[in-house]
């Protein structure tokens, strides 16, 4: 294991970031888009009908961009606007269907535009996080392929693969960090289902448009994967919680807080944020006032959930 390991430090280091196409440039006021998702904690709902934990917002703002909520009352043509105004879209954690349920509809919308649009030579990327990244899955394989891998309010290490090495996501990482990461536990989850790594490899669909990047061992022995990234699309999907390393603090739960996983954190949105620098997409400037976060108020919850504030819409 030792030797794996320093093999994937020494590849890592002589990875660089790919090259910008001849002629494109980077835009330095990218406007991240989350999808807003369905209240199912009977304890939220007295609050609004949809939400997004702040934590999400607060975490693509520490990357370096702003943020607007992504509402699923809207109509299709509405959503292809937003699409061509904004630079790249978060799908959150939760616990809603992942077929029939609104936030899966709208978010295989925006899905399919991606596909168009990186096609056509325009970057859009996607990030996933935890039903994020099992909402991913079930775009690509087109069907819902989940088992138990529970993994509840533990913070692990990444049993990182050898497609890491090669991969965009960690490109940026220092070797002592990507070390760190596969040594200390810097990733919490919270999850009772995922994609077994036998699953996401026999299926044809995920292994030829997912490299997996890393793998964890779920309660009951299972081996599920934890990290993805697309092998042709800037798709990214995390089966654990990089925004709760920052923002946070509920004593109930496994949030890693230790100056490494707070380095994780800043590192995977400034990641994030910088694909999102790619796109040309962008709002006029009075739509884009109007549409930001900052007109809205986030609703203090940390006494009935895990989230210290959350957006209700």
């Amino acid at each position: 294991m030792r030797l794996r390991i320093a093999a994937l430090l020494v590849a890592v280091m002589c990875v660089d970031a790919a090259p910008l196409p001849r002629g494109e440039t980077l835009n330095d006021r990218p406007v991240i888009g989350i999808l807003t998702q369905e209240v199912s904690d009977p304890n939220l709902q007295p609050y609004g009908g949809t939400y997004i934990p702040s934590s999400y917002v607060n975490y693509v703002e520490s990357g370096g961009a702003r943020v607007i909520p992504i509402r699923l009352n809207q109509t299709r043509e509405e959503h292809e606007k937003i699409f061509r105004s904004i630079n790249g879209i978060l799908f959150i954690g939760g616990a809603v269907d992942l077929e029939t349920s609104d936030f899966a509809r709208t978010a295989g919308l925006y899905f399919r535009l991606a596909i168009k649009a990186n096609d056509e030579g325009e970057p859009f990327p996607i990030w996933g996080t935890c039903l994020g990244f099992q909402l991913l899955t079930v775009q690509v394989a087109g069907q819902n392929l989940l088992s138990k891998t529970m993994a509840y309010n533990i913070s692990m290490p990444l049993n990182l693969t050898s497609e890491a090495q090669s991969s965009r996501m960690f490109a940026g990482f220092p070797p002592e960090m990507l070390k760190a990461l596969s040594e200390e536990p810097l990733t919490g989850n919270f999850h009772h289902y995922g994609v077994t790594e036998q699953v996401f490899v026999g299926n044809k669909r995920l292994n030829s448009f997912f490299n997996v990047l890393s793998t964890n061992k779920a309660e009951n022995g299972a081996v599920f994967v934890s990290t993805m990234e697309g092998k042709k699309y800037p798709f990214y999907g995390v089966q654990w919680h990089p925004e709760v390393n920052r923002f946070q603090w509920s004593p109930q739960y496994s949030f890693p807080h230790s100056k490494n996983a707070v380095r994780l954190s800043s590192l995977l949105a400034e990641f994030f944020v910088n694909e999102g620098r790619r796109s040309s997409h962008h709002f006029s400037q009075q739509e884009e006032s109007r549409a930001l976060i900052y007109n809205y108020n986030p609703v203090y919850t940390a006494n009935v959930s895990g989230y210290e504030q959350v957006y209700f819409f």
